[in-house]
């Protein structure tokens, strides 16, 4: 008797291959970046634990963003929903393919310019907030966490999505900074969007949440601490792209806050930094983002993870509940 084919089985085969594809892919994809010496330079200002980093395979982004895309198409469609999705993710996956290459290719520190990537990256976001709330008819009115409220926005919901862009991917490029630690908090913020999408009876971005967090699951086969491999900005920036198109195809652009908190305190703890360095000349944190602050405070980097993977956790869950549960 054959086994009926629910919405529930779909995400866990989404979820399930993703993972398995994306860890096998690793076992001979990690030995060829280190052929190709695609290394790691660590910065010297960095934590001093970091400095055996140097020479890590990094671009590891390419072993999960093509199974994101192939399973959420297998298995969720190749609807609108999905092409939007998919463009902002593997868009920022080749944003961030140039400035790895540029950085650990042809060794230039800068990377690709803000010049190029700012606008890059702009056009992205208008893409996803046009096709949202036009192409899509999901309209420009946005909830208001906790409240039960929306608030119409009109011609000011563009430059919304543009922020939520910019911001996302540059927070998790940032939290990106220790062993598994952006892996493991994407993990956690997906499951939750996957989960708030079936119950919105958006099936395939349930589907492309659980594929996303299947990836991530099994990119942590090889990129927890120690790392053999980074997922570099070609991987980070296109998980941030990934989690501000579920925000935006979802209808919850200012629940990312709450889902997400963890990017929040992390970009926050930049932006403190400098700003309170350049007016005081002193410093808030010992080092920034925040969990290079507890790593120079003397936390092994495995605790440091764990307790910012559970965070993450916390966040996801405080969002989910005001979404789903109550």
């Amino acid at each position: 008797m054959p086994v009926p084919v629910t919405l529930e089985l779909v995400a866990y085969w989404a979820f399930a291959s993703a993972f398995v594809i994306t860890a096998l892919l690793g076992v001979p994809g990690v030995p060829l970046l280190a052929r190709l010496r695609l290394g790691q330079t660590v910065r010297s200002d960095g934590p001093a634990t970091h400095l055996a980093k140097t020479g890590t395979p990094t671009m590891g982004g390419l072993l999960f963003v093509p199974v994101i895309a192939a399973v959420t198409l297998a298995f969720g469609g190749s609807g609108p929903f999905v092409a939007f999705a998919l463009t902002v993710t593997v868009g920022h996956a080749f944003l961030g393919l140039a400035d790895d290459f540029l950085k650990v290719a042809l060794k230039r520190p800068l990377g690709l310019r803000a010049r190029y990537k700012l606008p890059a990256q702009m056009i992205l976001a208008v893409v996803l907030g046009w096709g949202a709330a036009f192409h899509l008819g999901l309209g420009t009115a946005v909830e208001i966490p906790f409240l039960g409220t929306s608030v119409e926005l009109g011609a000011f919901y563009i430059p919304l999505v543009i922020i939520l862009v910019l911001g996302t991917t540059n927070a998790v490029n940032l939290t990106d900074g220790a062993d598994g630690l952006a892996a493991g908090a994407v993990l956690a913020s997906t499951a939750a969007y996957g989960l708030v999408a079936w119950t919105r009876g958006l099936e395939a971005m349930g589907v492309f949440a659980f594929a996303v967090g299947g990836a991530c699951l099994g990119f942590l086969v090889h990129n927890h601490h120690p790392a053999r491999v980074l997922m570099g900005d070609t991987g980070s920036l296109a998980l941030g792209g990934a989690l501000a198109a579920l925000a935006v195809l979802t209808r919850t652009e200012l629940w990312l806050i709450i889902i997400g908190g963890l990017y929040v305190v992390e970009a926050l703890s930049v932006i403190i930094q400098v700003t309170y360095f350049r007016l005081t000349r002193r410093r808030v944190f010992r080092m920034s983002p925040l969990h290079h602050h507890f790593e120079v405070s003397g936390w092994p980097e495995t605790r440091v993870v764990f307790a910012f993977w559970v965070v993450s956790l916390l966040a996801a869950a405080v969002g989910l509940w005001g979404l789903v549960v109550r």
